[in-house]
C-alpha cells in the first residue's frame, strides 16, 4: 500500500510557477520538475518532460529510459521552436513496485528517504556540490554560496552524450518514506525541519506536505515550491 501527498506553490517572490509534478500510485510514478528559462519557457520545459516521462513509463520503459527519452524530446522541441530560447528543467523521480523502488534525478531537485532518520538519496548536479566534492568548499558554507543555483546538469541544456542521470534502487520496506522536492523547499527549509515533519506519523502524508509548503513560505518563499511525500504502508 502507498500513501502520498503532493502540492506546489508559486512562492512569494515569483509571478509564475515553473515547477510541475506528477503523482500516481497506480502507475507507481512520482516526479517533480523545476523548469528554467524566460517567457514561460521554464513552464513549457518542465511540463513537456513530465508528460514525456509519464508517457514512456506507461509504455513500458524503465525510469532511466524515460528520463533519457524526455531529455531528447525536450531538445527536439527546442530545435523546432521558432523563438527557441534556452529552456531546461531539473527532475527528481521515483518509481515504486510491489517490493522495490528506483529513483532518478538530474539537477538540484532532491530526493530524500525517511527510515528512522532522514537521508538525502540524490546529490545535486550543481557547481557548489562539485566544489564541495572537490574539497574546495566547506559543506557548511554551501547553502550561502552566491552561485549555489548554478547547475552542471539539466534536461534540455546538457547534450545527450554528456547527460548524467543520477540513480539508485532498493527494496521497498514498510514504514519507508520518500520526499521529492524542488529547491524552493530546500533553499528555505533546513533538513532538521524536514526530518521533524517526515517523522510525524500522526499526520497524513498530505498534511506533512502542507506543513512543509507553509514552512517554506515562512522561510521567505523565494522560489516556486513543489513537494511530494510517498509512504509505504
Amino acid at each position: 500500500m502507498i500513501e502520498f501527498g503532493h502540492g506546489t506553490h508559486v512562492g512569494l517572490r515569483r509571478t509564475r510557477n515553473e515547477d510541475t509534478y506528477y503523482a500516481d500510485a497506480s502507475l507507481g510514478l512520482f516526479l517533480v520538475a523545476d523548469g528554467m528559462g524566460g517567457h514561460q519557457h521554464g513552464e513549457v520545459a518542465s511540463a513537456l518532460v513530465r508528460d514525456a516521462v509519464v508517457d514512456l513509463v506507461t509504455g513500458g520503459h524503465s525510469l532511466i529510459e524515460a528520463v533519457h527519452g524526455a531529455a531528447e524530446r525536450l531538445l527536439a522541441h527546442t530545435r523546432h521552436t521558432a523563438d527557441a530560447l534556452p529552456m531546461g528543467t531539473t527532475i527528481a523521480a521515483l518509481r515504486t513496485t510491489v517490493d522495490g523502488y528506483e529513483v532518478a534525478w538530474v539537477g538540484d531537485s532532491r530526493i530524500y528517504m525517511w527510515k528512522h532518520d532522514l537521508r538525502q538519496i540524490s546529490h545535486d548536479h550543481s557547481l557548489v556540490q562539485a566544489l564541495v566534492e572537490a574539497g574546495q568548499l566547506d559543506p557548511a558554507l554551501a547553502s550561502q554560496h552566491p552561485q549555489r543555483n548554478v547547475l552542471t546538469q539539466a534536461l534540455g541544456v546538457t547534450a545527450p552524450e554528456q547527460l548524467h542521470i543520477g540513480m539508485a534502487r532498493g527494496l521497498l520496506e514498510p514504514d519507508m518514506g520518500f520526499l521529492l522536492c524542488s529547491d524552493g523547499l530546500t533553499e528555505d527549509v533546513d533538513d532538521t525541519v524536514i526530518a521533524r515533519t517526515m517523522a510525524r506519523t500522526d499526520l497524513a502524508a498530505q498534511e506533512c506536505v502542507d506543513q512543509l509548503l507553509l514552512s517554506a513560505l515562512d522561510g521567505g518563499g523565494d522560489d516556486n515550491i513543489s513537494v511530494i511525500i510517498v509512504r509505504s504502508c
